[in-house]
């Protein structure tokens, strides 16, 4: 990676200072008792009871979970950049944690919020999923995780909206000023949906750990804990609102379909669809730079046939069980290359598949956003199969029966 990315002077600075301190842990130090004290303190809680983090009935044994994964993140070669944006998000994660819980006691009622038929927009990552997630956010019937709402779905005291967006756009940004060629693979802004998995983060359960963390000792992910927590966010943001139709996506759902429609039984899927040739080595790319942002020490031949095992599988699977009905659910679907020719007949065809009206409104909202935010606003995320460690005739041959059945064009 240190052959690809040039850090910026102030990341190799700060990473710099460790070697005159003891190790990037003596300078940013992860310990899960400190971090569970700090949390419980900002928020005025007694430091010594950690049931304040507790929410009873919803995701399980947090605590050990919280604290296997804080033991393998101190076990990580993590530099101080890396540790400090770790412990920002643990302590976010469990300062919501306690939020959450608090207002919980205060409305039970909030258990009680309808999440109906949520769609999920789900694929190889790099297919579209994100630019489909943004466009498909601007359905007026729709509602989607916006990153302010999501991060912080009970504000701490006194914290007023002006705040709240500018500590989301503090954290959401920060990952392109770590390295400024990330804005151009996965804009972040306070103001934009955000995946399922940073929804998530605080069920110290999901995925976003390992995406950003790589091999995590014994800790694992649980995905129900995790989608249960995620089931309260959306709860506690809907609260007070009419329920609405929510908007939501995460590449990993097409690890998981059985339990994500176990969650939500009535979840409309539109699937993505691009050419593994390229999807492949973009998720290579994208979850090196991820780790990068953390960590010298990336392991891209292990990514690359992690990756390349897990997503021809998942693919391959996906593909059969849909054609053979052992899947349920309503799917619509959407290649890649008919989104970036016409986006609004690209998602009206998928709309029509599970049985949503494209409106006049939204039609327009597409054709603006588009036309706001062209491609490559924020540079060109160039790469090629083999760079990342992937022959393209491979990758495809080991996919054709997906290709065929979902008619996926090669690209060049």
């Amino acid at each position: 990676m240190a052959q690809r990315y040039v850090r910026p002077d102030w990341v190799r600075r700060c990473n710099a200072m460790a070697g005159a301190a003891g190790g990037a842990a003596a300078v940013v130090p992860l310990r899960a008792d400190d971090l569970l004290a700090a949390a419980a303190t900002s928020l005025g809680l007694d430091a010594t009871d950690t049931s304040a983090f507790t929410l009873a009935g919803v995701d399980g044994d947090w605590e050990d979970r919280f604290r296997r994964l804080v033991a393998a993140v101190d076990d990580s070669p993590l530099h101080v950049v890396g540790r400090l944006m770790t412990s920002e998000e643990l302590l976010r994660g469990l300062r919501t944690r306690a939020l959450l819980a608090r207002n919980l006691a205060e409305h039970p009622e909030v258990r009680d919020e309808p999440i109906e038929a949520p769609i999920v927009v789900t694929g190889p990552a790099r297919s579209g999923t994100t630019i489909l997630f943004e466009l498909l956010a601007l359905d007026p019937g729709v509602r989607s995780p916006i990153a302010a709402d999501v991060l912080h779905p009970v504000p701490p005291p006194g914290v007023g909206r002006a705040e709240v967006l500018a500590m989301t756009e503090c954290e959401q940004e920060l990952w392109a000023d770590v390295q400024p060629e990330f804005a151009a693979i996965h804009e972040l802004r306070s103001d934009l949906p955000v995946e399922c998995i940073t929804l998530s983060l605080p069920s110290f359960a999901g995925n976003h750990w390992s995406m950003v963390l790589g091999g995590l000792g014994d800790w694992v992910p649980d995905v129900g804990a995790d989608l249960a927590l995620h089931r309260l966010v959306l709860q506690t943001v809907q609260h007070g609102h009419e329920p609405a139709t929510w908007i939501l996506k995460t590449p990993g759902y097409l690890l998981m379909l059985d339990d994500l429609l176990a969650a939500y039984p009535d979840a409309r899927i539109i699937q993505t669809h691009r050419d593994p040739a390229k999807t492949m080595p973009s998720t290579v790319s994208t979850t090196a730079m991820v780790q990068w942002l953390r960590t010298d020490e990336v392991d891209l031949d292990g990514l690359a046939a992690l990756i390349g095992a897990v997503f021809t599988d998942a693919l391959a699977t996906v593909a059969r069980r849909r054609a053979d009905g052992t899947i349920p659910g309503i799917f619509g679907d959407v290649r890649f290359a008919d989104l970036m020719a016409d986006p609004v007949a690209a998602i009206g065809g998928a709309y029509a598949q599970i049985g949503r009206p494209l409106t006049d409104a939204h039609a327009d909202a597409i054709r603006a956003y588009v036309r706001d935010k062209p491609r490559g606003k924020h540079g060109t995320h160039r790469y090629t199969a083999a760079e990342w460690g992937f022959d393209a005739d491979a990758a495809r041959a080991q996919l054709a029966d997906y290709l065929s059945a979902f008619a996926v064009p090669l690209e060049p």
